[in-house]
């Protein structure tokens, strides 16, 4: 039997809503990622989230067994950094909005992390973190408005939490973009910048997605020219074929990441008994 993943020399795997949801894992994500290692197809575990550092989410993963070293995750915090580190001199100060993850990322990459716009930063990096406040974002502000460049790791709008979905990223950008009238580069999904970091670094040439977001993980596929799979185990269930904005249709959809080990379905072979589409 061909399966899906046959033919693809990397899968990259988005994280909640894929492998698990909130504090449950998805049934099947650990034997399908431990199939995928004994056939010797490597994974990259690709995440939006900037807070947590690499080895924080191998460590999460660990806890709904999978086996994950931190070589394997790619945060946008670490691609917002190394984008960082490519215009600037190491040593360069670059003020921080963010949590831990982005610090640490900022920090490994040979710049220095400084916390308000008085410590001479020669750049604005914004990331998720629940404690952010009007300090941090007065910061970033004022750093913007004297004309920095500013790059934001992602601008997910929302976030889901274990009581709901809560605003993401996205929403503290907004923020600071409405006091500076500037916008940021970003660097994570759903730009094309950590798909394909994440390929160069695995020396992959043919790398398929798996996600559950059509406006990030699929919508970033698409840009990067990579070949997707959605899952229905998330956020998005399409109900037909033609359920898809412009630039976010997925190459393949399953019913879970198992469908890597299952034949591959296209959306209209998957809608064309007529009675899927809602994720059960």
């Amino acid at each position: 039997m061909s399966r899906l993943v046959d033919g693809y020399d990397l899968v990259l795997c988005d994280l909640d809503g894929v492998l698990y949801a909130g504090p449950e894992p998805i049934p099947g994500a650990a034997e399908t990622l431990s199939a995928l290692a004994e056939a010797h197809i490597p994974v990259r575990y690709l995440t939006n989230n900037a807070s947590r550092t690499p080895s924080a989410v191998a460590e999460q993963l660990a806890g709904f067994g999978i086996d994950a070293s931190v070589d394997q995750i790619v945060t946008s915090a670490q691609v917002a950094a190394r984008s960082l580190a490519q215009a600037h001199p190491a040593g360069s100060a670059v003020l921080v909005i963010g949590g831990q993850g982005l610090i640490d990322a900022v920090a490994e990459v040979g710049l220095a992390p400084v916390f308000s716009a008085d410590d001479g930063p020669v750049a604005v990096v914004q990331g998720f973190d629940k404690k952010l406040g009007w300090e941090q974002l007065a910061e970033a502000a004022y750093a913007v408005r004297s004309g920095l460049p500013w790059t934001a790791t992602n601008v997910d709008a929302t976030l889901p939490t274990e009581r709901g979905i809560a605003p993401g990223n996205g929403t503290l950008i907004d923020v600071v973009a409405t006091a500076t009238r500037q916008r940021p580069t970003v660097t994570g999904k759903p730009e094309p910048l950590m798909f394909h970091e994440a390929a160069r670094e695995a020396g992959a040439r043919h790398p398929l997605m798996v996600g559950d977001r059509l406006n990030t993980d699929i919508a970033g596929a698409v840009r990067a020219g990579v070949d997707s799979l959605l899952v229905l185990t998330g956020v998005d269930h399409p109900d037909g074929p033609d359920a898809f904005d412009d630039g976010e249709r997925p190459t393949y959809i399953a019913e879970s990441v198992s469908g890597l080990l299952q034949p591959a379905l296209s959306p209209s072979d998957y809608f064309s008994d007529g009675q899927k589409g809602d994720g059960q």
